[in-house]
């Protein structure tokens, strides 16, 4: 059985951010890069799954610039068997990214698309959605946890008050959650397998899709997070300000 795991390219959680002068978006000059952590999650579980001999193939898919493609370097050195590369010169959507993943599963007829739940550049939670509407396809949102049952599969998806188990016929979508499994360690050794490992490269310009964004970002400002510092000389003095300020210690 052949899989399709979408992964994405953003800036790593751990770099601190730059606002363009223009406020037109983040600039990415000097950013860090790396697998959006969800869609990691993603991964390991088709990785794993393959391991226990339920699939057969995992291929990485991700849809952006050049630079996309040093992420399907890393998904092939967790243990993805091939990439595909969408590549893009302009910033793609929800919508046009489900439009190129369904693109590709016309072409590849996997059983299982697997995605992140969300990315945490936009934190849009949509193409997953938009994919599963798109193939009329089920689909498994926010799944925690995977079991195959000869031709279903039954997975966990934790809610607010509880979790439910939901079973499905293939082919199906499924949205990973953070909890559904750890990531492993790249070790060395496949970092040097992956590089004999193939990726194909399709422009989206050559993808019969209509591509064009539906929303425009018009600006961007930073958080600003100012405290107040008041220096009082008694308790007394601090609980007056309180109760005039804040309305509290009230009787």
């Amino acid at each position: 059985m052949k899989v399709l795991v979408a992964v994405k390219s953003v800036i790593d959680h751990n770099t601190k951010l730059e606002i363009n002068n223009d406020h037109s978006g983040i600039n990415l000059e000097y950013a860090k890069l790396s697998m959006n952590p969800f869609d990691e999650v993603a991964l390991e579980e088709a990785i794993s799954l393959k391991e226990k001999g339920f699939i057969d193939e995992v291929i990485a898919l991700s849809c952006g610039d050049v630079l996309s493609k040093n992420i399907l370097k890393t998904a092939m050195s967790m243990g993805a068997d091939r990439g595909i590369l969408i590549e893009s010169e302009f910033s793609l959507q929800p919508l046009s990214v489900a439009k190129a993943i369904k693109h590709i599963v016309e072409k590849e007829a996997p059983k299982i698309v697997f995605l992140g739940k969300q990315s945490i550049d936009n934190d849009s939670c949509q193409t997953g959605q938009i994919l599963s509407s798109l193939l009329d396809w089920p689909q498994i949102n926010f799944v925690s946890n995977i079991d195959f049952y000869v031709d279903n599969l039954v997975a966990t998806r934790e809610l607010d008050n509880g979790v439910d188990i939901i079973s499905t016929k293939l082919p199906a979508v499924i949205i990973a959650d953070l909890n559904l499994n750890k990531p492993r360690y790249i070790t060395l050794q496949n970092i040097l397998r992956a590089k004999s490992k193939k990726t194909e490269i399709i422009n989206i310009k050559d993808i019969n899709i209509d591509y064009s964004p539906r929303l425009e970002l018009l600006n961007i400002e930073e958080i600003k997070n100012e405290r107040k510092k008041i220096l009082e000389k008694d308790v007394f003095s601090l609980s007056e300000i309180i109760k005039a300020e804040l309305g509290v210690l009230e009787k």
